[in-house]
């Protein structure tokens, strides 16, 4: 999977999903990038803001460097949320 070309450990990523079920926390993160766009994800401070709210409220205490993984990871997905193709390609990653 490419997230694991970043550094960023399956077991994170299964916990998240896990975490993600619950219908709360989902519609917690969904509000917290609610309007987000295509720049905000393009900018490293927004992007690495996001992780450690998203972290928050998902009650993940990540360190410094699982931080700086996610940011680059995300960066370097150039995502568009008002695209379809990119959201069903990130939704295939994770599933």
């Amino acid at each position: 999977m490419s997230y694991q070309q970043y550094g960023i450990s399956p077991q994170l990523v299964e916990r998240i999903k896990l975490k993600m079920k619950n219908r709360a926390l989902k519609e917690r993160v969904k509000q917290q990038i609610e309007g987000v766009t295509k720049a905000d994800l393009q900018n490293k401070a927004k992007v690495r803001q996001l992780v450690k709210s998203t972290s928050t409220i998902l009650n993940e205490r990540l360190t410094a460097a699982q931080e700086e993984q996610l940011t680059a990871f995300v960066l370097a997905q150039k995502i568009d949320p008002s695209n379809t193709f990119h959201l069903i390609k990130l939704w295939g990653m994770f599933r």
